[in-house]
């Protein structure tokens, strides 16, 4: 079984059920597939076939689900990409993936336009129309590069659709995913067939879902939480999505409102933005049953605030992109552990580890290192960086963690981001939790700098809500809850921290700027 024949038997079983709502139009299954069927013909007549790449610049459109489920059924790879990176990046991706076609947002037409000569194995650009001007656009084009740009839409009526799916095995390459390049290069990390199918299957039976659930997918769904959390989990049972094109806390009230909407996923910059939203209410999230967070850390002090606010128990997950993403949840049927990502998810192992990869005793920090079914194929191009991640089964996940007697797992911080003043250990995260607790502050982001005397020294970044406060204030409050070796000794306020596209705080670029002054 794999996603594609999944979402066929649900559309011949259940036609008529909404697979996902956008804009206040509903899409039944059986219309879903149809599109999927035609689609999958239009790559077919484009060229693409098994084992090709193709490129997707897409947000949250019925353009992205369509286009994902195609390109599956053909047996191509679909890749990812975020649609507001530079032309820089975007370029290296494409590249770097040997993506044969782009299908891409009309938005991005100039950038199709301007990056054409320096991707010679792209054969076809897909543009998917949001704007009345598209098509006008797309005929102003120069010459060289009409030949190879294709209307979406044109596509979709025109083309005969693909009977069946291609012969797909379970460690046939699905999608393939780009890290965010934080220490380097982004990589991409392939995952095949069995990885997303197993790794959707197996979170939605640990967090119920069910065919009656209705998830907002708000979350950006070409990074890889959406992907399997509120996409491919919910289809795989029969459930409905409703495409929410861009985070907005008063759009997000009123969807979860008017689509009596059951699930809700986000990341802690979503929570607190809508904890910090003035006209927000408890009746706001009356019909949601199950509020899911991941991405990063969710500081306990927004947890708690954010379950008194609105009545509902927010259920903190882990994953990375090399396993599907998802390894831990927080249980539905037994205790929330607030900071805890939970316990293993059913067919996934977790464990914590030393540096010679021996198991550590219950309670102490290691690395933490997962095995499953949800494991990726490898890095694509990249034999020594998979050698050094993927180790006797287990892939290193790069993260600090430890676990308790209950086998609840605690992610402490990156490996990378720890910061040892004078001998001692600081994990930023430990010093947010302590910020994040003033009711005074909005945000805050703790990196390491370099420093003559200990090595290194904690610094904060810090956005406020009560702007009397200094950072004398603030260097006395750490004062009472920290040890004097975890104090910042430098605190400086912003109007905003850096955040990537899913609302991750940018710890590194914080990092870059300050080395750069």
């Amino acid at each position: 079984m794999n996603l594609v024949k999944s979402v066929h038997e649900i559309s011949l079983q259940n036609p008529g059920k909404t697979a996902y709502h956008f804009m206040g139009k509903d899409t039944s299954y059986q219309e879903f597939d149809g599109s999927v069927a035609k689609f999958a013909g239009a790559l077919q007549s484009l060229g693409i076939r098994k084992g090709d790449h193709v490129g997707f610049l897409l947000s949250n459109t019925p353009h992205f689900m369509i286009a994902l489920y195609a390109t599956m059924r053909v047996g191509a790879t679909a890749v990812p990409i975020n649609p507001i990176y530079t032309p820089d990046e975007i370029a290296y991706i494409v590249k770097d993936s040997d993506a044969k076609a782009v299908i891409a947002l009309d938005a991005l037409l100039p950038l199709v336009e301007k990056a054409h000569g320096a991707l010679p194995s792209v054969e076809a650009y897909i543009i998917c129309e949001t704007d009345p001007s598209a098509a006008e656009k797309m005929a102003q084009l120069p010459d060289a590069i009409k030949p190879k740009v294709h209307s979406f839409t044109q596509l979709l009526m025109a083309s005969p659709a693909f009977e069946g799916s291609a012969e797909l095995q379970g460690d046939d390459v699905a999608v393939i995913l780009y890290t965010s390049g934080t220490t380097g290069k982004p990589k991409g990390a392939m995952l095949t067939h069995e990885n997303l199918y197993s790794n959707a299957r197996d979170i939605g039976d640990y967090l119920q879902m069910n065919t009656d659930d209705r998830i907002v997918a708000t979350l950006p769904v070409f990074h890889v939480f959406a992907l399997t959390v509120v996409v491919n989990a919910p289809l795989l049972i029969g459930a409905t999505i409703i495409l929410v094109p861009r985070f907005n806390p008063a759009e997000v009230f009123e969807t979860i409102k008017s689509q009596r909407a059951t699930v809700f996923a986000g990341v802690p910059t979503m929570y607190n933005f809508m904890y910090q939203y003035p006209q927000a209410k408890t009746e706001d999230f009356a019909t949601v049953r199950l509020a899911i967070s991941g991405g990063s850390a969710l500081p306990v002090a927004l947890l708690h605030n954010f379950e008194d606010k609105f009545q509902v128990r927010v259920s903190e997950g882990y994953g990375l992109s090399e396993a599907s993403p998802v390894t831990c949840f927080n249980p539905i049927d037994r205790d929330r552990k607030a900071g805890s990502i939970g316990t293993s998810i059913v067919n996934v192992e977790n464990k914590v580890v030393n540096e010679l990869g021996e198991e550590v005793p219950v309670g102490e920090v290691g690395e933490l290192i997962v095995r499953g079914p949800n494991v990726m194929k490898g890095y694509y191009k990249l034999p020594e960086e998979t050698a050094a991640a993927l180790r006797d089964g287990w892939l290193y996940t790069g993260d600090l963690a430890k676990v308790d007697e209950e086998g609840y797992f605690y992610i402490v911080d990156r490996k990378k981001d720890m910061i040892i003043v004078g001998g001692f250990n600081v994990y930023p995260r430990e010093v947010e939790e302590v910020l994040f607790a003033h009711p005074g502050i909005v945000e805050a982001a703790v990196v390491g700098l370099p420093d003559p005397n200990f090595g290194e020294s904690v610094n904060a970044y810090v956005v406020l809500k009560d702007a009397s406060l200094t950072p004398a204030d603030l260097e006395a409050y750490c004062a009472e809850h920290l040890a004097k070796y975890k104090v910042p000794r430098h605190f400086e306020i912003l109007e905003e921290l850096p955040k990537n596209t899913t609302g991750k705080i940018l710890r590194r670029s914080l990092k870059d700027q300050a080395m750069s002054k």
